[in-house]
């Protein structure tokens, strides 16, 4: 079995920004983040009061992002909104990939209306207009050219890409479509030599047992907490 070394996913998004993603990176000290129009993610190097304030003058007023951590220091004016609790799933080498006969396409930047729009469904805010540029995307197309499913690639670190994104219209789920396009990823990470994992909220019980029966593995629990700047 895999396993995702404690150092690059007890904090994936600080690592994916000082590495892979390093062209998006906002920085200020001990803080850094995506621009907005990438994704709402953030995080500080380990916690602290002055990396929290550094990471409060990357945002503006009533703008909020999400951080990763067990634990972060409380700040005067940044208010912790909600805390969503999530498991970090790997694919071990040994899992076989099947072939699928779903026609899945590449997805490219000019379809980022339709990316934006299709995952609003399913997690409102999360899928940006640049969110995208993060990596690889895949869809299926209906027969009038609807966005109905679709899946890809968020964070990046060495040796390590995650599966992001992966929804389905509600009109066309149970056909399959999201774990073919899960597959087409996996797919292509094999081909560049990198391990899938991911992210999925706990409560989300539908997609855990999805992703158990593909093979993925829980390695660990995480905590992502959204905090907002004060207007």
């Amino acid at each position: 079995m895999n396993d995702l070394p404690e150092r690059l996913f007890a904090n994936p998004t600080w690592h994916a920004l000082y590495s892979k993603h390093q062209k998006f990176a906002k920085c200020a000290g001990d803080a850094c983040r995506y621009p907005a129009d990438v994704g709402p993610l953030a995080a500080i190097r380990a916690p602290g009061v002055e990396p929290m304030l550094q990471l409060s003058s990357l945002l503006n007023a009533g703008e909020s992002v999400w951080i990763i951590g067990k634990e972060y220091s409380k700040v005067a004016g940044l208010v912790r909104e909600e805390t969503l609790e999530c498991l970090q799933m790997v694919l071990p080498d040994d899992v076989i990939v099947p072939d699928t006969d779903i026609e899945i396409v590449k997805l490219a930047d000019t379809n980022a209306g339709d990316m934006v729009a299709l995952t609003t469904l399913a997690f409102p805010g999360f899928f940006r207009q640049r969110t995208c540029e993060m990596g690889s995307y895949y869809g299926v197309r209906s027969p009038s050219d609807e966005l109905i499913a679709m899946g890809g690639e968020r964070l990046k670190l060495e040796g390590f890409t995650e599966i992001s994104a992966v929804c389905t219209h509600p009109d066309f789920r149970g056909r399959g479509l999201a774990a073919g396009i899960i597959w087409r990823v996996v797919r292509e990470h094999r081909k560049e030599g990198v391990v899938s994992w991911l992210h999925v909220a706990s409560a989300n019980r539908r997609a855990q047992e999805l992703y158990l029966r593909m093979g993925f593995e829980e390695i660990r629990r995480v905590s992502l907490h959204r905090v907002s700047r004060a207007g």
